[in-house]
């Protein structure tokens, strides 16, 4: 079922599959340059097990925006919503990569309606200096009309070079979802991530499940970067997708469903 509400005052795209009876529900939120479409196939794995929840998160696809900043807890609030409209009590949040900081965000805001947590090629570090630098010089770029460049560069990095062939539709999906999206909604994804606070120490106390998932060929969440948080965080679950750059649920989707399911139930 796919459908609107208006959620936090801004109209916001809600696909709900799966098993409306199970007692297991499970969130799914995108990232960045992303819309809800690109979990379509993974949720084709899952909805067999549970509830699946999918959105357009503010900014991106078919859903409204904020005007001058989607935060991670402006995302989290809409999250919230939907799973009030959706009469969800609490559900399993997973986030893939600014869908990740959403989630943390969202974890540590609404504990009573989070029973578990993944973060999908996701950490709870701030940006560097360096990574700021990046978004404003983005943000400057879609203000010139220059997206296109963005995303030539962006989308096919989420990828390890060696899976780049067989993800060939994926890119062009991805690609073609964002180019619908409101270019002020991206900014404002953009400046949301730019000033996301450091969620170390939240996820340091965080008492419920966790489950990191990461790629060994990702550019973006480099394999040291990944091990540091592992040994960070030893009570939680965690997998390496050898073969996955950062989108195992696309590069790897039966490995990464095998773990998630197994973590939920």
């Amino acid at each position: 079922m796919e459908y609107f509400k208006i959620c936090k005052n801004i109209p916001v795209y809600i696909s709900d599959s799966g098993k409306s009876n199970s007692k297991k529900s499970l969130v799914l939120l995108h990232g960045y340059l992303e819309t809800s479409e690109v979990w379509a196939d993974f949720t084709e794995l899952l909805k067999p097990h549970f509830r699946v929840i999918t959105i357009d998160l503010p900014g991106n696809g078919l859903s409204g925006t904020n005007k001058d900043e989607n935060s991670m807890e402006f995302m989290a609030d809409v999250t919230a919503e939907v799973l009030h409209h959706s009469k969800i009590d609490k559900a399993t949040v997973a986030g893939h990569s600014m869908g990740g900081y959403v989630a943390l965000a969202f974890a540590e805001k609404y504990d009573n309606l989070t029973e578990k947590l993944c973060l999908f090629h996701s950490t709870p570090n701030p940006d560097t200096e360096e990574k700021k630098q990046n978004r404003d010089r983005e943000i400057e770029l879609i203000k010139e009309g220059k997206l296109n460049l963005i995303l030539n560069v962006n989308i096919k990095n989420m990828f390890a070079d060696d899976n780049l062939k067989k993800m060939k539709e994926n890119i062009a999906m991805i690609t073609e979802n964002a180019m619908i999206s409101d270019p002020n909604g991206i900014i404002a994804c953009l400046r949301g991530m730019k000033n996301r606070k450091d969620m170390n120490a939240f996820l340091t106390e965080f008492t419920k499940p966790l489950l990191m998932i990461f790629g060994k060929k990702d550019k973006y969440i480099p394999e040291d970067v990944a091990n540091t948080l592992i040994r960070k965080f030893p009570a939680a679950q965690n997998l390496i997708l050898e073969n996955s750059g950062h989108a195992g649920f696309l590069e790897e989707p039966e490995a990464s469903c095998l773990k998630l399911t197994e973590f939920i139930n």
